[in-house]
């Protein structure tokens, strides 16, 4: 016998076995246990949720002769016949292949004629968002009054391309996406009945990689899986398989880029490519990364948004103190846009490396955040110079000339003028000449001193500051 698929399997026989989707498989049970089935259904909902599957089940259930708690019995010749798919009752049709007039007319003869054994005729019409106008226009009359014997279950992931005239006709339930949890405690289960050794971290990659999908999750397990047949499945060999990129490596490119080490993040992007990594799924999850850092920096109780174990929690705790909001959302917004680029581009790591300097340099980008970056930057230079005549760690400055060492002592000597003079000013800080230049040259923009100016006034100045040319 060939091989079958995980998810073809271990596809649901009963309600029961339906995971994530409790809201619509009690409702269904309740309408076939009291005898009040509608005449037309829409299953509405992301790819791999139970849309189809839920759909062959109601078509046994109320075909079935001795119904379970609402579920077929799975003994009865109709559940057999249906299972086997050779019942003259139950009509699947793939509307992305029959989606025209003709087809739709067909289905309207057939339903004249009452089932030749069980109760109902079922039509599972399958992405029924690809029937053309005429189609959908032919089917409303039907749809609206079909005979006593018939029921249509109508299959979408796309209910925006659904008329409202066929909309209004059914009874719509919307599948919700499955939860992390719930798919992980579904591939447990599966993989000890298949008698697979697999870590625990790697079953929670994959019920994570699956995206709300159980359909996909299989696949990918199935995947992983054949690759190390007879081997333990570890959260390593899931990682080459789907070529996905580690925790720990997001953490080291996000340290670098706050430390403006770019040649660091160059190397570790040659080091994903060298492993076979999936460029665009490392954007994505790096957005991902980022974000969390955000939540963690700007909403309260954000650990109950987090679905990480407790040493990430702490890590991610960690990282997020060491960098503001303004800069996460910079870093988002890059890596963002970079999402929408890399999709159809050829050189994909040239783009990255594009987003790496744009992050790590920027004095070489104009847009108003490099800029604005680049101004807290020295506001902070100037207050620590101001408070203790200390500069920060710098290689060199931004116009290339080298600056002051860190921890070394700013002589008297070096300082050119006051920010500002009079009352209330903190320690009589004064600016080195060269960085009064560069900040010259960064405020000389028309659009920057009118950002500047609608800050307002700065707590180490006066309300009077003024940018000087």
């Amino acid at each position: 016998m060939s091989y079958q698929a995980l998810y073809r399997k271990w596809r649901p026989q009963v309600f029961a076995d339906v995971k994530g989707q409790d809201h619509i498989v009690k409702t269904l049970q309740n309408q076939i246990g009291s005898g009040r089935i509608g005449h037309a259904y829409l299953f509405c909902g992301t790819r791999g949720t139970g849309k189809t599957t839920v759909a062959k089940i109601l078509a046994r259930a109320v075909n079935c002769e001795h119904p379970v708690d609402g579920s077929p019995c799975g003994e009865c010749p109709s559940c057999k016949q249906i299972l086997a798919g050779t019942s003259l009752n139950v009509v699947e049709i793939d509307a992305a292949s029959n989606n025209g007039v003709e087809n739709i007319r067909e289905i309207r003869e057939q339903v004249q004629y009452p089932p030749t054994e069980g109760k109902y005729r079922v039509y599972i019409i399958d992405e029924v968002h690809m029937l053309s106008t005429g189609a959908f226009n032919a089917l409303l009359k039907t749809l609206e009054e079909p005979p006593s014997y018939v029921i249509f279950i109508l299959a979408t992931t796309e209910v925006h391309k659904i008329p409202i005239t066929v909309l209004s006709r059914c009874q719509r339930y919307d599948f919700r996406r499955i939860t992390l949890d719930t798919i992980t405690a579904r591939l447990k289960e599966l993989t000890e009945a298949e008698n697979m050794p697999v870590e625990d971290k790697a079953l929670r990659y994959v019920a994570k990689a699956g995206d709300g999908s159980m359909r996909d999750a299989l696949s990918l397990l199935d995947q992983c899986a054949a690759f190390h047949f007879g081997e333990t499945l570890t959260y390593e060999h899931v990682l080459d398989v789907l070529g996905a990129v580690d925790n720990s490596v997001f953490r080291d490119l996000f340290h670098a880029i706050r430390e403006n080490r770019t040649k660091d993040c160059i190397l570790k992007l040659e080091e994903m490519v060298v492993q076979g990594r999936e460029l665009s799924q490392f954007v994505v999850d790096f957005i991902w990364f980022l974000r969390n850092l955000l939540l963690l920096r700007t909403a309260d109780d954000a650990e109950d948004l987090l679905d990480m174990s407790e040493d990430n929690l702490t890590q991610l705790r960690e990282d997020a103190a060491l960098v503001d909001e303004n800069t996460l959302m910079r870093y988002i917004r890059v890596f963002s846009e970079l999402s929408n680029q890399i999709r159809f581009a050829n050189q994909k790591r040239v783009l990255i490396e594009l987003a790496f300097i744009k992050l790590t340099k920027p004095e070489m980008e104009q847009s108003m955040d490099s800029v604005l970056e680049r101004l807290e930057k020295l506001e902070r230079m100037v207050e620590e110079m101001s408070a203790g005549g200390y500069v920060p760690v710098q290689t060199a400055g931004m116009d290339g000339e080298p600056m002051i060492n860190a921890g070394q002592q700013i002589p008297p000597q070096a300082y050119a003028q006051p920010v500002y003079s009079g009352a209330g000013a903190p320690g009589n800080g004064m600016v080195p000449s060269g960085s009064r230049h560069r900040i010259r040259q960064i405020c000389r923009t028309s659009k920057v001193r009118a950002r500047i100016m609608s800050r307002g006034p700065y707590p180490c100045r006066k309300p009077s500051w003024k940018i000087s040319t």
